[in-house]
């Protein structure tokens, strides 16, 4: 899952983007209130975590614009101030979840994980299963036939962006974007190396084939017929 942070503060910014990533999300990063919406409207993102106070543009008038072209992607404030004024503005412009500084890193993940499935065609679900195939979102752990398999944080975020899109072709492009963000050049051959590796962990020893190529385009987890 691809995100987008926005936060001009270096320390805050960096702290949040290492950890983040460390989780296995993909992340961008951006200093100002402008960049972060020229951003936000360019990529394809899961999330925005937006801090109100920025340089440039604001966040409040950031999350206001965004909503004004249509984009509905899910956005976190953070904000230093825990008034109900400070709320309802937020609300207005179209955030979705607020976050009050200082705040346990913790407690961002578990919010991310409420907006993320809150975004999904399954808004309550916790697990990502096809056939015998089960993806725990909250322990990040995985398994198929019933028997553990032990994933790095890439390769369960690639396995999660299959599942969250069975039966629809993704092309290498995308499946960057969302799993590696902005950093990665498009030309890499990243996305082969992990699904190769992801076959051997998923569909090597069991059957049927889940991970399926589409010559020429990219990848899909295909299930059934």
């Amino acid at each position: 899952m691809r995100i987008l942070v926005i936060e001009d503060d270096t320390d805050l910014a960096q702290f949040i983007c290492k950890g983040l990533k460390e989780e296995g999300y993909a992340v961008d990063l951006a200093g100002d209130g402008e960049e972060g919406l020229d951003f936000a409207l360019a990529n394809p993102y899961d999330l925005l975590i937006v801090d109100i106070m920025l340089p440039k543009l604001d966040g409040l008038t950031a999350c206001r614009r965004l909503r004004a072209s249509g984009n509905m992607v899910p956005v976190l404030l953070m904000t230093a101030r825990n008034t109900v004024e400070d709320k309802i503005s937020g609300f207005d412009t179209g955030a979705d979840q607020f976050l009050t500084k200082p705040f346990a890193f913790a407690e961002l993940l578990a919010r991310i994980r409420a907006l993320l499935r809150r975004g999904s065609l399954q808004p309550d679900v916790t697990h990502l299963k096809v056939a015998d195939l089960e993806l725990d979102l909250v322990s990040r752990r995985v398994w198929r036939r019933g028997k553990e398999i032990v994933l790095t944080n890439k390769e369960f975020a690639l396995l999660e962006y299959l599942l969250r899109n069975q039966n629809r072709v993704l092309t290498r492009t995308s499946i960057i974007d969302h799993v590696w963000g902005l950093a990665h050049d498009p030309m890499t051959n990243i996305v082969d190396v992990h699904i190769r590796a992801l076959r051997t962990k998923i569909d090597c020893h069991a059957s049927p084939s889940l991970i399926a190529t589409v010559r020429g385009v990219g990848y899909m987890l295909k299930v059934g017929e």
